[in-house]
């Protein structure tokens, strides 16, 4: 199955350099370009694309509103939004993970982290960049205001001990096989754990059921190693 792909980015050059990498691919297909968030919305509502590949800083609307205003129709539940910015470490990030998005990426990753990504969002697995996600979420949502709470706790009690225990590795930033392997259960066996969390949480994917973790304080953050830096 071909996975259908929305470009948003103000910059018509690398739109087109993107296109044609991705249209290079057997699975993948560009459907659509915006040059800004507004118009990311309108092409997503009309195209329903699996995947938008969307820039944050963007004139009018930036990526930041548009990744909200997506992710918060019902009727558009099933595109996830892969954010490419030029520094990873921006608070806009943050909030485009609040708002929904499925993960980041640096804009200098090589043509295949690119694809690779497009298709892990269109799955809904995993987090993309996780050393680097994981130290965004512990800069910028460990601490939310209250009423910016994603799940009330009530919806976090629904899950089971082993729930939560999935989800908290997931949250940690280990992938599947890494859960199993520490729990020792099977991959199979994880994933379903990761599926039952994410329908009681009400979370689009994984990268928001790691979100609604951080955010609901279910998983508390981890400070950075002393002397530790990100190369991600």
């Amino acid at each position: 199955m071909t996975i259908r792909v929305l470009l948003a980015d103000d910059q018509a050059l690398l739109r087109a350099t993107f296109r044609i990498l991705i249209d290079s691919t057997d699975d993948l297909t560009v459907i659509a370009e915006a040059a800004d968030g507004r118009e990311a919305v309108e092409l997503t509502e009309a195209h329903r694309p699996d995947v938008v590949v969307m820039d944050l800083r963007m004139p009018d609307t930036d990526g930041v509103a548009a990744t909200a205003e997506i992710c918060s129709r019902t009727e558009l539940t099933d595109t996830h939004i892969l954010v490419l910015t030029t520094f990873e470490n921006d608070e806009n990030v943050a909030k485009a993970l609040r708002a929904g998005a499925s993960g980041f990426l640096g804009k200098g990753v090589s043509p295949d982290v690119l694809l690779s990504a497009i298709r892990t969002v269109a799955a809904g697995e995993a987090l993309l960049s996780p050393h680097a996600t994981r130290a965004l979420i512990t800069r910028f949502l460990a601490t939310p205001a209250t009423d910016d709470l994603l799940v009330l706790p009530d919806a976090v009690k629904a899950l089971t001990d082993r729930e939560r225990e999935v989800v908290t590795l997931a949250a940690h930033g280990r992938s599947n096989t890494q859960i199993a392997d520490h729990l020792v259960l099977s991959p199979l066996t994880v994933r379903s754990h990761i599926q039952r969390a994410m329908t009681k949480l009400h979370a689009r994917d994984r990268a928001q059921l790691v979100v609604i973790a951080y955010q609901s304080g279910l998983v508390k953050p981890q400070p950075p190693a002393a002397g530790a830096t990100d190369t991600h």
